[in-house]
């Protein structure tokens, strides 16, 4: 995607009356920017990958719980995908990490905090690597500038909007952990071998619908995930010109897609 072009879809969405909600994630190499329907990896050596999303099954969309989850998966599918942004060691990485903890609920006690204490170094190295926190903050400021209608302005380093988000996975983790907590500690049923694996997945589930209910109302959603923005003191860096507009052309190429499929 040439630069004329960025800039084109980049001034279409300053004037377009509405957008699409997006979502990002930060990688190492660059941003991964998500629609509903499409997704679109900008690279750092200037690279673009695109796709589609999956789409929801009808039947799921309004079924609570199970809606959730169902988005929540979706929502990695540009990591999982073999024409996605990530290669088959590193997606085969992703894949134990995030099923290990839902298969150590069956072993001893050691052994599942051993593993999971693994597990989750693992999972920061992967996340803290290279330039990732700096790429998070340009995913977070690109998608407030598309919420603000100052791409261009972003762009041209006019303006900076906020590096911090109320969408941002961070919050949804600081959600997630008082939910499970919650969960373990006031189990009613007679608890068994699975209960631990039922909780968790309640736990996501949960957390997936409260999650869409704080985002309804800015004011409730700044109060609930205090902890999660605070979080992401941690969790973002400031990134540069060049960083942000890494992020923006992932924004302008989902637009691009949004606008040649309507």
């Amino acid at each position: 995607m040439q630069q004329a072009d960025v800039l084109t879809q980049l001034e279409q969405g300053d004037l377009a009356g509405t957008a699409p909600r997006l979502g990002g994630m930060a990688r190492a190499d660059g941003v991964v920017m998500v629609s509903e329907r499409f997704w679109a990896f900008a690279g750092v050596d200037g690279s673009l990958r695109e796709g589609r999303m999956p789409a929801t099954p009808a039947a799921l969309k309004a079924v609570p719980l199970a809606r959730g989850l169902v988005r929540l998966f979706g929502s990695l599918s540009p990591l999982f995908r073999r024409s996605g942004v990530a290669r088959g060691r590193e997606r085969l990485f992703l894949i134990v990490a995030i099923l290990a903890p839902l298969a150590l609920v069956f072993a001893p006690s050691w052994i599942g905090l051993t593993a999971g204490l693994i597990t989750t170094v693992a999972l920061l190295g992967w996340l803290l690597r290279g330039r990732t926190l700096f790429l998070h903050g340009a995913e977070h400021r690109a998608i407030a500038a598309l919420e603000a209608r100052r791409l261009r302005d972003t762009w041209a380093g006019a303006v900076r909007p906020s590096r911090f988000s109320l969408r941002c996975g961070t919050n949804f983790s600081a959600l997630l952990m008082p939910v499970a907590v919650f969960g373990g500690r006031f189990w009613p049923l007679p608890v068994t071998v699975v209960t631990p694996l039922v909780v968790s997945v309640l736990a996501l589930a949960v957390t997936m619908e409260l999650w869409q209910i704080v985002q309804r109302s800015t004011r409730i959603a700044k109060v609930v995930l205090l902890p999660g923005l605070g979080l992401q003191r941690l969790t973002t860096r400031e990134p540069r010109l060049d960083e942000t507009r890494v992020a923006l052309t992932a924004v302008a190429a989902v637009l691009r897609q949004e606008q040649t499929h309507r």
